[in-house]
């Protein structure tokens, strides 16, 4: 039986940002897991999470998908997925080789990147790419190109030890969901160092990703703290941490509403509440739930771009 609410709540006002949640990669990415569970049935293999939510995986997982980290680990006859984060060339090469039915989840800008990595490499120049070391994003960009054709580039320290001649032919590239501002003090030491470096025809960080930091650094001046709903593993989610802390605010990153702290409240008034882009509604619904059994909540949507970006499925499962 539930605790009875407290016989006087304190008022708390709750800023939630818009947009937060999903992106349209990532609607795609378990919209292809979907149809191919009902297509051919469970069980549907995918090579690494499909997005970075166990919430999101957990579903899916209910429903006969079966997540792996190798195709060693896919039987023969039965599909396989990738996620949205992108794979190097070798994984499809080596899934035709097996004959496996596979569908590619990649999201169409993390595939743009992939694209633009192949074109400065037939332009003869070499690649600095900013991301994280480790990310699967980053781990299927430099599969995309031969090794030694992309040096990775995380801090702006590292920009000042690369050992290229200041006329070297250069490009540079972004992993998609990385923060726009260190991004941006990244790409100045680049220009600054390297003049005639060759930037993408458009910015990397994609459109999700920038809303959102936005929305957040709208929100977070005008809140006592900030929680944000995401996966510990989660790249952008991580960075709108970042975002709203260098507002000067405290902010957590929760999977779940059983992850709040009701002493995290302990003087605070105002709360902003945002979501990563793997994080569902549904997620945020709980939290504001939470907020409900220990507060008098009353919810503000603070609104600073509208999304309407939609990607087409693939053509296996189109129809």
């Amino acid at each position: 039986m539930n605790a009875p609410f407290p016989p006087s709540r304190p008022p708390l006002h709750l800023l939630i940002a818009a947009p937060r949640g999903f992106c349209a990669g990532v609607d795609r990415a378990i919209e292809i897991v979907q149809r191919a569970l009902e297509r051919y049935g469970p069980p549907v293999y995918v090579r690494h999470e499909i997005v970075h939510n166990k919430f999101v995986v957990d579903t899916l997982k209910a429903k006969g998908a079966i997540f792996v980290e190798d195709l060693d680990e896919v039987p023969d006859g039965l599909p396989v997925i990738f996620s949205a984060h992108g794979v190097p060339k070798s994984v499809p090469a080596e899934a035709t080789a097996r004959g496996l039915d596979w569908l590619d989840a990649t999201c169409p800008l993390v595939s743009k990147v992939h694209r633009q990595a192949e074109r400065q490499l037939e332009a003869g120049r070499h690649i600095l790419f900013i991301g994280h070391a480790g990310h699967p994003e980053v781990i299927g960009t430099f599969g995309q190109v031969p090794e030694g054709a992309m040096t990775l580039v995380e801090t702006v320290e590292d920009v000042a030890a690369l050992s290229f001649a200041e006329d070297a032919q250069l490009a540079y590239l972004t992993q998609t969901t990385l923060s726009v501002d260190d991004t941006a003090a990244i790409l100045a030491a680049i220009e600054a160092r390297f003049p005639q470096v060759v930037a993408p025809k458009a910015e990397d960080i994609c459109y999700a990703t920038s809303n959102r930091q936005a929305a957040v650094k709208e929100i977070a001046p005008m809140c006592d703290l900030v929680l944000v709903i995401g996966a510990p593993n989660s790249s952008n989610s991580l960075r709108l941490v970042e975002v709203a802390e260098r507002c000067g605010k405290p902010a957590y990153l929760i999977q779940r509403a059983s992850e709040l702290d009701p002493a995290w409240l302990d003087g605070v008034n105002t709360v902003g509440v945002t979501a990563g882009a793997s994080a569902p509604e549904a997620l945020v619904d709980e939290v504001l739930a939470c907020l409900r059994q220990w507060r008098e909540v009353a919810v503000e949507e603070v609104v600073t771009a509208r999304e309407r970006m939609t990607f087409k499925l693939p053509r296996q499962l189109a129809d």
